[in-house]
């Protein structure tokens, strides 16, 4: 179970890191666009977060800060995939919404992080 976990992990932190990636990499860029690869990013983690909730959830019963971080993260891992998708057809998106997906990104990792 703990190769599934570990799997599962690092699925999910590659899916954060071509998020974060596809959008770092047009930080300089004067027209900025979501990029197949931001989709694909945000979508992978999400999917690999929910697997590793489900494998999870065993350890944590009756851990309601767990769970409460766990909503958090999966709330703001949805809002960020709905923007990435309405967004993807687009040609370009605004700068405003470009470090609005890298704050809730660089956000959920945060939260990841330091919330115990």
């Amino acid at each position: 179970m703990d190769f599934l976990r570990h799997l599962f992990l690092v699925i999910h932190l590659l899916g954060y890191g071509a998020l974060v990636g596809g959008l770092l990499v047009q930080a300089r860029e004067p027209l900025k666009k979501i990029h197949p690869l931001m989709r694909d990013g945000i979508g992978t983690a999400v999917v690999a977060g929910l697997i590793l909730f489900g494998l999870d959830s065993g350890d944590h019963d009756g851990d309601a800060g767990w769970h409460w971080k766990m909503a958090v993260k999966l709330v703001v891992g949805l809002v960020i995939l709905v923007f990435v998708m309405a967004n993807m057809r687009k040609e370009r998106i605004s700068n405003a919404l470009w470090a609005f997906l890298l704050l809730l990104t660089v956000g959920n990792v945060c939260v990841a992080i330091f919330w115990h």
